[in-house]
């Protein structure tokens, strides 16, 4: 398959057209992380459904975090490395090949989480026949990936850290039943989808 380079966020990469093509409006997410990560702890970033690891990659680029990038798809973690060789930094970038439960290890914990997980209801999916359809199946009701990156973050976020989810709608947000460890802290809305951060929330409830 041919290289496809993009432009984003004000860098020069390049993906593979077996990959969802990067969306322009999801530079938001890189800024809204790039913004955060100064009040956060210290530590790597972790990028969950990275695919061609744009939206971390942009994220840390000028800062000294190590990055941490997950995906199912060998295509999407070589071009991960590839990326961030042009980028000029493969010395802090480490790309894993592997479904969500499985990449990181118990005691490792992440102080800022990326996560763009498919999230397009699997009845729509012929609605874009431009994109990989591997790549935007979310399930059922277009929350089945999302779930789990949730569960991701839930064991792995590092305390006072935060995570920023993108899903397709704030709608979508509603309807992600969050685990009580874990809370909305903010969302955006942008017209092609939204953003919203997570942590942890100061006095969990408790169930009775």
């Amino acid at each position: 398959m041919a290289r496809v380079d993009f432009a984003f966020a004000g860098l020069r990469l390049t993906t593979d057209e077996r990959l969802l093509a990067p969306r322009e409006w999801t530079a938001a997410q890189s800024r809204w992380a790039a913004d955060l990560l100064p009040t956060l702890p210290p530590g790597p970033v972790l990028e969950l459904c990275a695919g061609a690891g744009h939206i971390g990659l942009a994220a840390v680029h000028e800062s000294d975090r190590p990055l941490v990038a997950v995906d199912r798809e060998e295509t999407a973690t070589t071009h991960v490395l590839l990326n961030a060789g042009l980028l000029g930094i493969s010395d802090r970038v480490e790309a894993r090949c592997s479904p969500l439960g499985e990449a990181i290890a118990p005691h490792e914990q992440f102080p800022l989480v990326i996560a763009d997980p498919p999230w397009v209801r699997r009845s729509d999916i012929g609605r874009y026949p431009q994109d990989p359809p591997e790549a935007i199946d979310g399930g059922t009701d277009g929350l089945d990936i999302a779930r789990e990156c949730v569960q991701v973050i839930d064991r792995h976020l590092a305390p006072g850290g935060a995570a920023l989810l993108q899903l397709g709608s704030a709608q979508q947000v509603s309807a992600l039943e969050l685990p009580r460890t874990l809370a909305v802290d903010e969302v955006r809305e942008f017209p092609r989808g939204a953003l919203v951060r997570m942590g942890r929330p100061a006095h969990p409830t408790t169930s009775t």
